[in-house]
């Protein structure tokens, strides 16, 4: 008996064919882009639209603006963005989120902060930073990858960490009061097995991406507000 007809006995018809699970060349090299909207970015506008209350006064994102602009629009007073590279026209601060000085404390009432975190090396120091930045009741919103596939590009050798909801929920009540961590989880078989082929949102549709499977996370999210005065 052949491989194929055994695995087809054991699992019965799949949606997804063999021949594409066995390909060892993803549909996309980066992350879906090429033909849409990747899986996870699905899952990121969830998470952000669920806490766009949050998002308000004073806000910090890394990279660019979008998000920030897209969820709190006219809430915003003052946009600031972070970004490590000084050439970054759109940086209102620059530096790297581990290390000391780079952040003003208590400056922000806000800190979107979408798919970073697993840059840096040093987490512990990162998420003290992003905690003495946020004002009394300041909330930070941040997402990080699971289930995923590494960047081929520029961001390939500072990709250090992919997470379980556990993972990030003890990384935050390393600085922050765990009363005030709230975290969600989002992906599952199906999604994963989307994302890493590099299949876009048009393709799959949203309807098999829910609901969460905790085997099989695409995305960890969590809330983390600091402590009132």
């Amino acid at each position: 008996m052949t491989a194929r007809k055994l695995l087809s006995r054991l699992y019965g018809r799949a949606s997804m064919r063999l021949g594409r699970i066995s390909r060892q060349r993803p549909l996309s090299a980066d992350f879906g882009y090429s033909r849409g909207t990747p899986v996870d970015r699905y899952y990121i506008d969830q998470f952000l639209r669920q806490h766009v209350a949050d998002i308000r006064g004073h806000v910090l994102e890394v990279g660019d603006a979008t998000y920030s602009q897209r969820f709190g629009g006219e809430r915003i007073s003052k946009q600031h963005v972070l970004h490590v590279d000084a050439g970054n026209a759109g940086a209102t601060i620059v530096g790297d989120l581990s290390a000391g000085g780079v952040l003003p404390k208590t400056a922000f009432d806000c800190i979107v902060l979408t798919q970073t975190l697993h840059l840096v090396f040093d987490l512990e120091a990162a998420v003290r930073h992003l905690r003495d930045s946020l004002r009394p009741g300041g909330v930070l919103l941040v997402t990080v990858p699971g289930v995923s596939s590494v960047d081929r590009g520029e961001w390939g050798s500072r990709w250090y960490w992919s997470m379980t909801e556990s993972a990030l929920t003890r990384l935050l009540g390393s600085a922050f009061d765990a009363s005030a961590i709230s975290s969600a989880l989002y992906g599952n078989l199906f999604a994963a097995t989307a994302f890493l082929h590099g299949a876009a949102l048009e393709e799959t549709g949203i309807a098999r991406l829910c609901p969460a499977d905790p085997a099989y996370p695409v995305i960890v999210a969590a809330r983390a507000s600091a402590a009132s005065a």
